[in-house]
């Protein structure tokens, strides 16, 4: 008990001390020295994945840049909600950040009627790391050759054809949603618990198709149990020049479904300091390792300034709330 009681005081004096000099140092000194004790970096993705990898090879160029431990705390499950609550339970000077993507905010607010955090007061998001655009997968003996066939037999076989996805309300799932939206067509959804059963099934032919990217569905391109028939992108990527965009497949002209993951602190920091993040972040993400582990997931750089991405966000939300209240999706 004593032992504790003399940790708790000599942290106590600690922390009073540093807010202390905190409080003496002007804003632009105080923004210079952050941060002065560790960071955390916490995502609601598992070990292991392409988010994961791209958080870790950032927070490394952090910890070298800042001189401080930058530490990556997966939290995955519960739809996020595990991730989110830790954040908001820890420190609020910028050393605890979360990584979220479009799904936690910006389709979640229409696909629950309550949420546990408020998607624009509980996050100040800084940045988007990396975006990915979805292609359109089939099996490599699959009668469509292009978008065009699917919704060609979609509307002689209403009903009929049918799509997968990994989870409700994930962008594979709402991108399928607008297809069918923007087409006219009617589809049935298979709902599958892992990403690597969704992709077998359409190689297999149990699927008529499904939207994945290169980092999910790249595995099984590469080994020839998949064609890529368009990419859901505004023009042909650099990483696959053969692949089409939806518009030259047949399909509408313009139909996009990305991907994105943005790295966010808490509101009410100092700006000098959430320049500073912004900034090194963007250091960290221009370098050619980070470029390099962009290149092998299919990811692709996002540059953007703040109100732009704002902005973003507030689009997606609205398109994604828009598909969804039409095709009536909900989570809870």
């Amino acid at each position: 008990m004593q032992l504790t009681r003399r940790f708790l005081t000599s942290r106590s004096l600690a922390l009073a001390a540093g807010a202390l000099t905190a409080a003496a140092l002007p804003m632009g000194a105080f923004a210079q020295q952050f941060p002065t004790k560790p960071v955390r970096i916490i995502t609601p993705f598992p070990v292991g994945g392409g988010p994961d990898g791209v958080a870790r090879l950032v927070a490394d160029k952090l910890s070298r840049a800042w001189g401080q431990p930058v530490v990556v705390e997966n939290r995955p499950g519960g739809n996020g909600f595990i991730a989110i609550d830790a954040f908001k339970r820890g420190a609020k000077d910028g050393t605890d950040m979360i990584v979220l993507d479009n799904v936690h905010l910006a389709a979640y607010p229409a696909l629950f009627k309550k949420l546990p955090y408020d998607p624009v007061k509980d996050f100040d998001t800084l940045l988007p790391l990396f975006k990915t655009y979805f292609f359109f997968t089939v099996a490599t003996d699959s009668k469509y050759k292009t978008v065009g066939d699917i919704i060609a037999d979609a509307k002689a076989h209403p009903g009929k054809l049918n799509f997968g996805s990994w989870s409700i309300g994930n962008p594979v799932h709402l991108g399928s949603e607008m297809f069918a939206s923007a087409t006219g067509i009617k589809m049935e959804h298979v709902l599958y618990k892992e990403t690597t059963q969704l992709y077998t099934s359409v190689s297999t032919g149990e699927l008529s198709f499904a939207l994945g990217s290169a980092a999910t569905a790249g595995p099984l391109q590469r080994a020839g149990k998949l064609r890529f028939l368009a990419v859901a992108a505004p023009q042909r990527l650099a990483s696959f020049p053969d692949v089409p965009t939806v518009g030259e497949s047949g399909g509408p002209k313009g139909f996009e479904v990305t991907g994105w993951n943005a790295i966010a602190v808490p509101p009410g920091l100092p700006p000098a300091v959430t320049d500073k993040i912004r900034k090194d972040v963007e250091a960290a993400l221009a370098s050619p390792d980070v470029q390099e582990k962009f290149k092998s997931f299919g990811y692709e750089p996002f540059p953007t300034t703040r109100d732009q991405f704002n902005q973003f966000v507030k689009t997606e939300t609205q398109r994604f709330g828009d598909v969804i209240r039409k095709a009536n999706i909900t989570l809870d």
